[in-house]
């Protein structure tokens, strides 16, 4: 390709070095290789950088998994095959309260898994302020559509009553409620809880999926020595909201439950049964790293160890032994910058609207020239724009790596 372009470049009466394309697309090439980078941006679960970091003792149990053999399908006490990720599910049923639970490769394959096996080719009854799309474009209403299911939409955007819902719902197949996930409507706005959809549910003998997305185990909290944190108060939970009357649950691996991309459903056995019988359930199942890996995370908060969860631990840590931690930073780098106050992101869509309050280290001298210098450091290192400063938030970033990020700070200033 590099001598097609030195080729054309020549053709066109320009002058071109075969060489330096080729060197050109190698250093393209090699950036992209995957590799460990330091996230001062204050997003706890961002996207672009993997989501939630595991748990060593979750990355361990992937690790083994990953480089030998293991008892994917098999039941190591009689000898026979077994089924795939079933102590996960005992795990998860557990959790969170549920009759039954499976797991597959991520909550949009849930929803999808959800919708063809429940609904088929019946209506799904759902709020338009609930027809999203998130990251990559997905969109709800494009998913619905290819697992067969009809849509029906109830309500406005802004605005859905319980009786939008009680009109739409005779020959329904499923009532489905979706949680935002990434935005939040604020002002003139109403929409129906999970337990008043839960009782209509009952009462017409329809399923209710709820699909809340970001993955909050227990809005109590209870793996935390302290109450539930303030910005979680908007957030669904998934045992609450089995309690409220939902036939499946939905949610995200690696979001605030703090694993591997996977996506969850738990609720009712019969339900569950149906999801992990259809046909496309195979296509979206999980590995048997990915597995392991769910199941250390899951049992970190079976054992009370849920805090130990990178997520958890980071979004818990102290205001004032970060500010020192920025401190130390700045003051080891010697350069021009200021430790301010700020906010930290959960990130992932999740808890819309929601931050944590952190310190953040602001570092003057232009926005542009920091970027370029501190991505280009070994490892990478990734802050965010604040108008003409570059700010870096520590929370994000591991205590151990406090020395690399004023290292790269000194040696770019």
């Amino acid at each position: 390709m590099a001598l097609d372009d030195a080729r054309r470049t020549i053709i066109d009466g320009g002058e071109a070095d075969p060489d330096e394309l080729v060197e050109a697309r190698a250093l393209r090439l090699s950036t992209a290789r995957p590799r460990r980078v330091i996230n001062a941006t204050g997003v706890l679960l961002h996207t672009n950088l993997g989501r939630a970091p595991l748990h060593p003792a979750a990355a361990l149990q992937a690790s083994e998994q990953a480089t030998g053999y293991g008892n994917v399908e098999l039941d190591i006490v009689t000898g026979a095959r077994g089924g795939r990720a079933g102590y996960v599910r005992r795990l998860l049923t557990t959790l969170a309260g549920a009759e039954a639970a499976l797991a597959v490769n991520n909550n949009a394959g849930a929803l999808y898994l959800a919708l063809a096996a429940i609904a088929g080719r019946g209506k799904v009854v759902v709020s338009r302020g609930e027809l999203i799309e998130i990251g990559g474009s997905f969109r709800l209403p494009e998913l619905m559509a290819a697992s067969g299911a009809e849509l029906h939409e109830v309500g406005t955007t802004n605005r859905t009553r319980l009786a939008d819902y009680e009109r739409a719902v005779e020959g329904a197949a499923v009532i489905l409620k979706v949680h935002p996930s990434n935005y939040r409507i604020d002002g003139f706005t109403e929409d129906v809880g999970y337990r008043q959809l839960g009782e209509l549910a009952a009462a017409k003998g329809v399923p209710l999926v709820a699909d809340i997305g970001s993955g909050l185990l227990d809005t109590r909290t209870p793996w935390l020595d302290d109450d539930p944190p303030s910005w979680l108060r908007q957030e669904p939970g998934a045992r609450q909201t089995i309690e409220s009357g939902a036939s499946v649950v939905l949610f995200s691996g690696d979001k605030l439950l703090g694993g591997p991309q996977a996506g969850i459903a738990v609720g009712r056995r019969d339900l569950i049964e149906r999801m992990a019988g259809h046909p496309v359930a195979r296509a979206l199942r999980l590995d048997g790293p990915t597995g392991a890996a769910l199941a250390g995370t899951l049992e970190l908060y079976a054992s009370g160890r849920g805090r130990e969860i990178p997520f958890w631990r980071i979004a818990t840590l102290s205001y004032d032994d970060l500010a020192a931690r920025h401190t130390a930073v700045l003051d080891a780098a010697g350069v021009e910058g200021k430790v301010v106050d700020g906010e930290s992101l959960p990130g992932a869509g999740s808890v819309p609207g929601e931050a944590i309050p952190s310190p953040n280290l602001e570092l003057l001298g232009g926005a542009d020239a920091w970027w370029k210098r501190l991505i280009g450091n070994s490892p990478p290192i990734l802050g965010r724009r604040r108008g003409d400063a570059f700010v870096l938030d520590l929370r994000t970033v591991e205590p151990s790596d406090d020395e690399t990020v004023a290292t790269a700070l000194r040696d770019g200033r």
